[in-house]
């Protein structure tokens, strides 16, 4: 027996409340409805999409899997369903985002941009702020969902969180600089270079953990939240970058100026994804958001594979 829209409808439901009694009230059914639907939901894939508990269900990881193909899954439907209605209304409501400075200009512009094309009437907000505040504003639901650096995310209990891209922190280079020739470039090589430091997100914390590690404190020579100012300082000489690879653009100011290379040993990596409040019952235009950041992230994933 092959699953049914509605099943699937009802498990994002038990996912979104955390039990089959909040899934009920929302979908405004019986709760036998909801528990039979899951426990259908669940001999049909032959897994387990919920852990029992005497206080409600938590989701699995392969609840977690399945959960990113069922919202793929509903937005399609919705899709179809739009494209063959022509007196269909559109979309319309409201949608608050939040989004860390890291990723406001590489990540959402583009996202934001697909999920305009597809809902012209949902008015959109947004604010860029740092990574505490946006838990705390998600927390409180005055945001919907937020586009942020998920690596560092405090409160994973009253946070839900999937990541959609993660990015290696890579050297940044002037052209001619003595490492720039370097078969392999070792986190030993960069420690007594003037360093220019971004302090966005976890940017400054992580590049000061890893030239610590070495035993020696990094020599920083500039401070700056723009990364249009380290391009530029980078590219004059005034000294490296150690950046996540997400924010390398070669074809834009200062970038053809500059080169990126691989150091050698285990950096960290930025992940960056989508959060929102744990059970919580998401309006459609968020859901419709989500829906659209992890088609995106799907695609990229198939270019890299077929790459």
């Amino acid at each position: 027996m092959a699953f049914t829209i509605r099943q699937l409808q009802y498990f994002i439901a038990v996912a979104e409340q955390g039990t089959v009694s909040g899934a009920a009230q929302t979908l405004s059914i019986s709760q036998s409805a909801v528990t039979e639907a899951i426990k259908d939901l669940e001999q049909d894939l032959g897994v387990e999409l919920f852990e029992r508990h005497r206080r409600g269900l938590s989701i699995t990881q392969k609840g977690h899997q399945f959960m990113r193909h069922a919202t793929r899954i509903l937005a399609s439907v919705s899709d179809a369903r739009r494209s063959f209605t022509d007196e269909e209304e559109p979309a319309s409501g409201l949608l608050h985002l939040g989004v860390t400075s890291l990723v406001a200009g590489y990540v959402l512009s583009d996202l934001l941009a697909r999920y305009r094309r597809a809902f012209p009437s949902v008015e959109v907000t947004a604010i860029e702020d740092n990574g505490d505040y946006l838990e705390h504003l998600l927390i409180g639901g005055e945001l919907d969902v937020a586009v942020m650096v998920i690596s560092n995310l405090r409160d994973r209990v009253a946070l839900q969180a999937e990541i959609f891209e993660t990015s290696p922190y890579r050297l940044w280079l002037p052209l001619g600089h003595r490492l720039g020739g370097a078969d392999i470039i070792n986190v030993a090589d960069i420690a007594s270079e003037p360093l220019i430091m971004l302090t966005v997100d976890e940017t400054e914390e992580y590049t000061g953990k890893l030239l610590g590690a070495l035993g020696a404190r990094p020599h920083v020579a500039f401070r700056t939240r723009s990364v249009e100012a380290v391009r530029s300082l980078v590219a004059t000489g005034a000294g490296i970058a150690l950046l996540p690879d997400l924010i390398y653009r070669p074809w834009s100011l200062e970038g053809d100026r500059i080169e990126s290379r691989d150091i050698a040993g285990s950096l960290p990596v930025v992940q960056v994804g989508m959060v929102w409040r744990r059970g919580s019952a998401l309006p459609q235009a968020a859901r419709d958001f989500i829906g659209i950041a992890q088609a995106q992230h799907a695609r990229q994933r198939g270019r890299v594979v077929s790459e």
